[in-house]
Order: structure tokens, then sequence, then C-alpha cells
């Protein structure tokens, strides 16, 4: 039988009932005869509690002691989840992150997965136990618990199939797979059966909350087979039923059928756009002005240079808007070193994108997206391309109706 890997999501072990649904859930596959690892969120929720907790204390929390109190959610769950398993007969055994040897940096917050050592892990799965581990942290080499950043339980979830050599990993959450767009905002968006690996990264990198991206990531560089499926389905549906339910994210040469052009729209509203003005145009102009933002651990997302003119340029880049006046602060400090004339900002705009690996094998897809939203009278402010997408940076107000538009531009919502 294969050896397969389970995330549950918060909203999946959001209340006892639910952790009892996912025992069910697990305790069904391992009646199959597979080899099982589960690595739950904590419950719903209680990530933000904690948080602000600390936030209560101090404003600012020290990063080290904040992961401190972060971590402490998926203990609790996992602890749960091993004693509903062991109510049902099974035998199941919990661990933290840093017991089976999730090693990272010391990034607090945002650390980074650097090893697995799986020799516990593999002992007790040969002893036929289920094993259940701490979604979103680790441990650095100076033996402070780190945590891998909101979403970090996807992350886990695959980096232990990697380095298990799992047959596949299981992302269980409160939607039944991958759509177009987002429902809430397309009544029409539609589940795809199955998407590539590079679409996956570019829609979780451009907006679309169903996977985190680094988790993407992993699975793309590992080669690690994974579905994103539900949990609120009936915990006890046939076997064979569920493991083809859901969205299947997959290798594009392992598909022989033709790509659509467009395999989904994403969007993030919560953009924020800074100009700097009148910068000296002189080599190392986006050096000097990125190198502050970067040290501040500000990641920038779209940049344009503008055309120099009498030995000035305009400089522009867009942060996450939780960052803005951060990132503004950061380059008001520098001031005098980068010889701007001033600032200028927009914290309420969003970003719409058209993603595709069909884009390689058709061209117009750029005419068609500009068309669309000129027709609906939507300015675009920046515009980002790759090989298998194209992004736009517009007004937030019109956000929702250029995603509207191009869903419908792109006939996504036919099979």
């Amino acid at each position: 039988m294969a050896f397969i890997v389970h995330k549950y999501g918060g909203t999946s072990m959001g209340s006892t009932d639910r952790i009892k649904n996912v025992a069910a859930r697990v305790a069904k596959w391992h009646d199959a005869g597979h080899r099982i690892v589960v690595v739950p969120s904590a419950m719903s929720g209680e990530t933000n509690r904690l948080i602000a907790l600390a936030k209560e204390i101090m404003p600012q929390p020290d990063p080290r002691e904040l992961d401190m109190i972060a971590s402490t959610g998926e203990q609790v769950s996992v602890g749960l989840l091993s004693m509903a398993l062991q109510a049902r007969g099974k035998d199941a055994v919990s661990y933290t992150g840093w017991q089976v040897g999730i090693k990272t940096d010391s990034a607090f917050t945002k650390a980074r997965i650097q090893s697995i050592d799986d020799k516990r892990v593999q002992a007790d799965l040969d002893a036929g136990k289920i094993v259940i581990i701490t979604g979103f942290q680790g441990i650095d080499d100076h033996g402070n618990i780190t945590t891998l950043g909101r979403g970090g339980s996807d992350t886990s979830a695959v980096a232990i199939a990697a380095a298990l050599k799992a047959d596949e990993c299981l992302i269980y959450t409160d939607v039944d797979g991958i759509y177009t767009t987002d429902p809430r905002v397309v009544d029409e968006a539609r589940r795809l059966s199955k998407i590539t690996f590079e679409e996956m990264l570019e829609l979780a990198s451009l907006g679309s909350k169903v996977l985190q991206t680094r988790s993407v990531e992993f699975a793309g560089n590992y080669r690690v087979p994974t579905r994103v499926l539900s949990s609120l389905t009936d915990p006890l549906m046939p076997l064979d039923e569920e493991a083809k339910s859901g969205t299947l994210i997959s290798f594009e040469e392992e598909s022989n059928m033709e790509q659509a052009v467009i395999s989904g729209i994403a969007f993030q509203r919560d953009e924020a756009k800074i100009t700097v003005l009148g910068v000296p145009d002189k080599p190392g102009v986006a050096f000097h002005i990125l190198g502050p933002i970067a040290d501040a651990n500000i990641e920038v997302d779209m940049i344009i240079q503008n055309v120099s003119v009498d030995g000035k340029t305009d400089f522009t880049f867009t942060v996450s808007r939780n960052e803005y006046q951060r990132a503004v602060a950061v380059l008001e400090a520098n001031k005098e070193a980068l010889g701007f004339s001033r600032l200028v900002g927009d914290g309420k705009v969003s970003k719409v994108s058209a993603v595709g690996v069909g884009m390689r094998s058709h061209v117009g897809v750029a005419s068609q997206m500009f068309r669309t939203l000129s027709e609906e009278g939507i300015n675009i402010m920046m515009i980002s391309t790759s090989e298998i997408k194209i992004s736009v940076l517009i007004d937030e107000k019109y956000m929702e109706l250029a995603v509207r538009a191009l869903h419908k531009a792109f006939a996504l919502e036919q099979a």
C-alpha cells in the first residue's frame, strides 16, 4: 500500500467534533493498509488569539518569544487528534516539529526548513503507528522553536512528504479544490480537476489563498504529487472516490492534453504602491533603493523604473499593504543617501493576474486582457509578466469588476 501524508487546515480542526471527523477519515485510510503521517494546523482562530494575547503585552512582540507562543496552537491540535484516533482503537503518536528534527534557519516568524530527520517517524510507521506532527514549526541550530509564517503547515506537510518520500500529499481544506478564481467573487468559477505545479505556484504567489507559496515550491522541487480536497465531505465516503476528488497538482509533462490558454484569474487586494521621485539615474539605483527595503525584511513585488530625464528618474515598486508605512519610513530614513526629491504612494491598489501554461503556445493573451480592462474603463498602473502569467496593478475599487470581466473574456466558466 501507499505512504500518504494528510494535512488538515484550521477549519478542519475547528472543534472537537471536526477533530473526531478527521480521526475517522485518517482511520479509514489506515484501515485500507496505507502508512499515514498527519500534519494538522492549529484549531481555527487559535493562532490569531495567541498573537493577539502577545500584542496585549507588547505591541511589537519579540519575534523569538512570539514563535514560542504561536507554536503552541499546533501542539494542542496534534495531542487532541492523537487521542481521537486512540479512542477509535488506533495506535497513534503525536510529535512537535523539534521532536522529529525539523531543522530551520533562525528567521523567527518566517523560518525556512533546512532538513528533516526521518528516523523516528519511519520507525513508528514500521511499527504500524499513525504519526501526527505539528505543522508550521521547527527548531533552529540553537534549540529555539521557530515558525514558518502564516500558512506554514502546508509547507511542513509537503516538506515532510518530500523528506519521507511519500507517494502523495493530500491537503484537506474547507474548499473542494482549486478554482478558476474565487467563487465568492465570480459565481461561475469552476473547479479544476488538474493544474500544473507552475500554474499553482503562480496562483499561490499572486493571491490564491488555497495553498501557501512555499509548499508549492517544495512540491515542485521534490516532485511530490499533491492533491487539494475537502475535509468537509463525509469522512466515511468510499476511499476510491475520495482519492480522485479535488484538484491534482501535477507536472506539465505528465499531461498529454492540450492546455487551456488561461487556467485561472488570481488577485491580491492588499497591495500598496510607492514611487521614489527624482532619484539620480546612475548604476546601482535599484539596488540602493531596494537594498534597505530588503534589509528590513520587506518583500517587493512589481517594479518599474522610468526613462531618465536630465539625469533623474522615477522608481516605482509595490509591497504588501501592511508593510506600506514601514517601507516609506525606511526610504525616508535613507533620503539623504538616495538623493530623491520626494515619495508618493497609494495604499489602495490591487493586483489582478491571468495565469496559464497555454500562454507559451498562444499569442494575443496580453492584448485580450488589456482590451477587456479598457472596455470596462479600468486604468492599468503597472504591468508585469512571466512566461505563464500577466499581472496588472489597478485601483482597488475596480478589482472585482476586473476579475469577473477577465474570467468571462477567457471563457473560464466552460470546462
